[in-house]
């Protein structure tokens, strides 16, 4: 095999999509992963194509949920009281992009990259011919306490601010189209401009098929270091040297330790750690992704049945799974249908979320155009997979302009 013009490390939904991208561009393309593609946080997210969610992933309230963060094994949010220490760093940085002008930057770069996701997939999957994966139907997210009215209501204003499109829906008119919700529900807030996958799993598939017919080779190998050349970047593998013209980093929650390698810049790149509960006998009940304002956890239907995702744990990359955490969210479940949801056959999953303390993702061109960035989505990296290709797409030709995903931000 000749040497490619550029490796993608990352064979998730954000590196399949660019190595796509960049193979069209006519680059010879090679993507490494130790995991086959699209089997680590792709595989199990929760199939919502996020678009409404343009606000960071926490505010200023997580300094008073700290202890229960660390006393509650199954609360929404969790933070392993053993991983506190490597966590705290992240978290005040977390809290200084919260002051007024860097929590603007941050919800007007989110923004930006999630009004041109929705566009971004119709074109990536109307090439591959496949726009049916992709249901363009809505989404809701619901409440069950009257109180909490007062809240949905300023959620709601706060998202026209940023011209998010939304209308409140009543429980009666969620009922009509989801029927078999309970009347629990109070009421909710509908997004129109948002939809949810068929089957994650398989879009990713999808896109390897089609990076294949355009010459891309994928490569079951783990990267465990890398240097600048004077030709370019010369990996080393687990199964020993790639060298290339250019390397694109994509791969996630496990992208720090190369881009320092390779940069020189330390990245303070973090994991949310996010669970899912699939129910393969779950067909039906649901027409679109669902949220529950109260219990903080998602609905998704899919091909396999209903996935019910959303919790958040920071405890790192080695600490095992805690599969209470999924089967914890049939528990939350209880009480928003007419009649309980079946767990018969149910399946757990955990994956990585890539998390940076201003929710920002990282797309950049950096070392003379010799390393490409394309990391740190947080729980919006299926939402944002396709527009950030389009991005780095552009890297080689446009790389001028205000950036808010630059690397020297850190």
């Amino acid at each position: 095999m000749s040497d490619p013009d550029i490796v993608v490390v990352g064979a998730g939904i954000v590196g399949v999509a660019c190595a796509l991208e960049l193979a069209r561009q006519g680059k010879r393309v090679w993507v490494l992963d130790p995991q086959a593609p699209g089997m680590g946080a792709s595989y199990g997210n929760a199939g919502h194509l996020a678009t409404e969610q343009v606000f960071p992933i926490a505010d200023a309230s997580i300094l008073k949920r700290l202890p229960a963060m660390l006393m509650d094994p199954m609360g929404p949010l969790r933070l392993d009281w053993k991983y506190l220490p490597r966590a705290l760093p992240w978290f005040m940085r977390l809290l200084l992009n919260l002051r007024p002008a860097p929590y603007r930057r941050t919800v007007a770069g989110i923004r930006a990259l999630n009004e041109g996701s929705l566009g971004a997939w119709q074109r990536l999957l109307g090439s591959l011919g496949r726009r049916e994966l992709l249901r363009e139907e809505g989404s809701l997210l619901v409440f069950e306490r009257p109180g909490s009215r007062a809240a949905l209501d300023g959620l709601q204003q706060r998202m026209q601010q940023q011209q998010v499109p939304v209308a409140y829906w009543s429980g009666e008119a969620i009922r009509k189209v989801a029927p078999q919700l309970s009347e629990s529900i109070q009421g909710g807030l509908f997004f129109p401009a948002t939809g949810h996958f068929l089957d994650p799993y398989h879009v990713v598939d999808e896109l390897v098929q089609a990076a294949k017919a355009n010459g891309v080779q994928f490569l079951q190998r783990r990267v465990l270091d890398g240097r600048l050349t004077d030709h370019g970047v010369a990996l080393t593998t687990d199964q020993g040297p790639v060298d290339a013209h250019q390397v694109l980093i994509a791969c996630g929650a496990h992208s720090a330790a190369l881009t320092q390698a390779l940069t020189g810049v330390k990245i303070p790149l973090d994991t949310e750690r996010g669970y899912h509960l699939m129910l393969p006998h779950e067909h039906h009940r649901l027409p679109f992704a669902v949220t529950s304002l109260e219990r903080k956890f998602i609905m998704t239907p899919m091909t396999g049945g209903l996935r019910l995702a959303g919790t958040v744990e920071f405890a790192g990359l080695e600490r095992p799974a805690n599969m209470e955490r999924a089967w914890q969210l049939h528990r939350l479940s209880k009480g928003l249908f007419r009649e309980d949801l079946t767990p018969q056959d149910a399946t757990p999953w955990m994956g990585f979320r890539p998390s940076l303390p201003d929710s920002l993702p990282v797309i950049d061109r950096v070392c003379d155009g010799k390393v490409l960035l394309a990391f740190g989505h947080q729980h919006l990296g299926l939402t944002q997979a396709a527009v950030t290709a389009e991005m780095v797409g552009r890297l080689d030709t446009d790389s001028s302009g205000a950036n808010p995903y630059r690397l020297n931000r850190f």
